[in-house]
C-alpha cells in the first residue's frame, strides 16, 4: 500500500481518526507521518527496550527488584555457599554460618517478623502466663532502674525501686 500523501513510498503508519462520528483512515510513510506530527522524531521515539517493557508490563520497580535479586545472588554464605536470594526464597538458613554472612541484610526482615522489634520475645503459655508476665515486668523495671541510676535520676529511680519491691513482696506472698 502506497502513502496517501506523497504517493511515492510504502505506507508504514496506518492512522484511523474519528471526528464527529466520521471515521477516516490514512496510510502514511514514515516521512509524511513525521511531517504531519503523527510520529515523534528519533530522539523522542521509544526504544526497543521501552516497547518490550511496556508490552510485558515490566516497570521500573520490576527492574529494581531484578537488580536487587542479582545483588542478593552475589551475597553467599562462606561455609555452605547459599545465596541470600535462596535464603529469602526458602526462609531457612543453610548452616550456622549463614546468620553471620547475611547479618547486614537481616534487620529489616526481623523487624517485619517481630512487629518492628529486633528481639524475639517468644510466646507465653497460658498456664504459666501470669508468673512470666510478673517476671517480665520485674526485668523491665530493673533495666529501667539501672538506666535511671546511670543517668543520675535518683528520684525516679527511687519510685521504680519501690515498684520492684512491691512486686517482689506480692510475688513472695503468692508463694506462701
Amino acid at each position: 500500500m502506497q502513502c496517501m500523501e506523497c504517493h511515492e513510498r510504502p505506507a508504514a503508519l496506518h492512522v484511523t481518526e474519528i471526528v464527529n462520528g466520521t471515521k477516516r483512515e490514512r496510510h502514511l510513510c514514515e516521512q509524511c507521518a513525521q511531517q504531519k506530527g503523527y510520529v515523534a522524531n528519533q530522539e523522542e521515539a521509544y526504544s526497543l527496550h521501552d516497547l518490550i517493557t511496556g508490552l510485558f508490563g515490566v516497570n521500573q520497580v520490576d527492574l529494581q527488584q531484578g537488580q536487587r535479586m542479582i545483588q542478593e545472588e552475589a551475597i553467599k554464605c562462606k561455609q555452605c555457599q547459599m545465596s541470600f536470594h535462596e535464603f529469602r526464597k526458602i526462609g531457612r538458613f543453610g548452616c550456622a554460618h549463614c546468620y553471620e554472612s547475611f547479618k547486614s541484610r537481616l534487620a529489616p526482615i526481623f523487624r517485619r517478623i517481630h512487629s518492628s522489634s529486633l528481639k524475639h520475645h517468644g510466646k507465653i503459655p497460658k498456664r504459666q502466663g501470669q508468673k512470666l508476665h510478673v517476671q517480665k515486668e520485674l526485668d523491665n523495671h530493673r533495666e529501667e532502674l539501672a538506666r535511671l541510676i546511670e543517668d543520675e535520676e535518683f528520684e525516679q529511680a527511687a519510685v521504680i525501686r519501690d515498684k520492684i519491691k512491691a512486686i517482689e513482696e506480692k510475688k513472695e506472698g503468692d508463694h506462701s
